[in-house]
């Protein structure tokens, strides 16, 4: 994400405690994901909620996970699209056709925020077309308003995975899990939002924070405060969760000459295209796939905080407060051999085909 700074405004401190395929063929719907309950064999079940379709690190978030999948060590179990706009639904739709998992669900925010930023404005990818006019890429939904609403996806799957058994990645606004939390029970399972969390969430990683010695207010926090604070104060103070703040990916720049040269062995890839069509020399830092690297790989690749509390102020800034009891963690700096191994992890998966 790209992060910005807020004149302070009146602090209102909120307490958490935390610890390809056939263009357009038929619509996604219910799959191997949410037909039963999958039996929990310790690979993480991933969803990703994501903005895609500004910044390019959740492309490359969305990439990695499908990769983690392709080596067995994660299961993609849905998308949650937290920037409004079909033409969103429609990259995501993209990226999981043309790895191969078209079958994975999406759902679309429709009462999020308005208008925000667009940091590198690549939503015209699913409209590419070769020099033949043809499609470039796929595509496996047929009708993008007929997608369930963000937080009713999460309900969907969140119900049919074993008890505390999913991670989520969110990278991006907090409005579906504010919206997830404020839900009632349904058809789906008979738990409000927030007992459905405490029942079937493992870990949420998070992309938001700066915890340095001179916080700045967090971007995605900030456009969206009133979800913002709605998430914080309903999350369940006993389901971890580790945030990726601004400071630590810092450094871990993917250069757009290194994103072409890196995927040399095709034109057709949605990543290339969009650092080939795009102006992708904004000073993009990797902190998105920071979030799936430590749901899928673990812990030990990171340098995490004890535990501890965190509050969230009016004007998008958090406070970390050390707490034995607490279920917050945030990933600290690492050096620069630590950011060129996270650098390379994303660098090897587009050197793959």
């Amino acid at each position: 994400m790209h992060w910005m700074l807020s004149a302070a405004i009146r602090p209102l401190v909120l307490t958490m405690v935390f610890c390809g395929a056939s263009v357009f063929t038929a619509c996604s719907s219910d799959d191997d994901n949410t037909s039963g309950t999958l039996e929990y064999t310790g690979v993480p079940l991933v969803i990703l909620d994501t903005d895609i379709g500004s910044s390019t690190d959740d492309l490359f978030t969305l990439e990695m996970l499908h990769y983690y999948q392709q080596q067995g060590s994660c299961k993609l179990i849905g998308v949650v699209v937290n920037r409004e706009g079909e033409d969103c639904a429609a990259c995501a739709d993209v990226m999981n056709t043309y790895f191969n998992n078209g079958d994975v669900p999406i759902g679309l925010v429709r009462d999020g925020l308005k208008n925000p930023t667009v940091w590198i404005d690549y939503k015209a990818l699913p409209t590419y077309k070769k020099g033949d006019g043809t499609p470039m890429f796929a595509r496996s939904i047929s009708d993008y308003s007929a997608l369930p609403d963000g937080w009713q996806l999460y309900r969907r799957l969140l119900a049919k995975q074993p008890d505390h058994s999913v991670s989520i990645c969110s990278i991006g606004f907090t409005t579906c899990l504010a919206q997830l939390l404020e839900s009632e029970g349904d058809d789906y399972s008979p738990l409000s939002g927030v007992e459905l969390v405490r029942s079937k969430v493992k870990c949420l990683y998070i992309q938001g924070g700066s915890f340095g010695q001179s916080p700045e207010p967090d971007y995605n926090f900030l456009q969206n405060i009133s979800c913002a604070k709605t998430f914080f104060r309903l999350w369940p103070s006993d389901v971890d969760i580790i945030f990726t703040p601004m400071e630590t990916g810092y450094g871990i720049e993917y250069l757009p000459e290194q994103v072409i040269s890196d995927v040399s062995w095709t034109d057709y890839h949605p990543i290339k295209q969009v650092y080939m069509t795009c102006n992708c020399n904004t000073g993009q830092m990797m902190w998105d796939p920071l979030t799936a690297i430590n749901a899928v790989e673990g812990d030990d690749l990171f340098m995490l905080t004890e535990r501890g509390t965190v509050v969230l102020n009016d004007d998008g800034t958090v406070i970390f407060t050390p707490s034995a009891t607490g279920n917050s963690r945030f990933q600290m700096p690492g050096d620069d051999a630590w950011r060129s191994v996270m650098l390379e992890k994303i660098r090897n998966v587009n050197k793959t085909h």
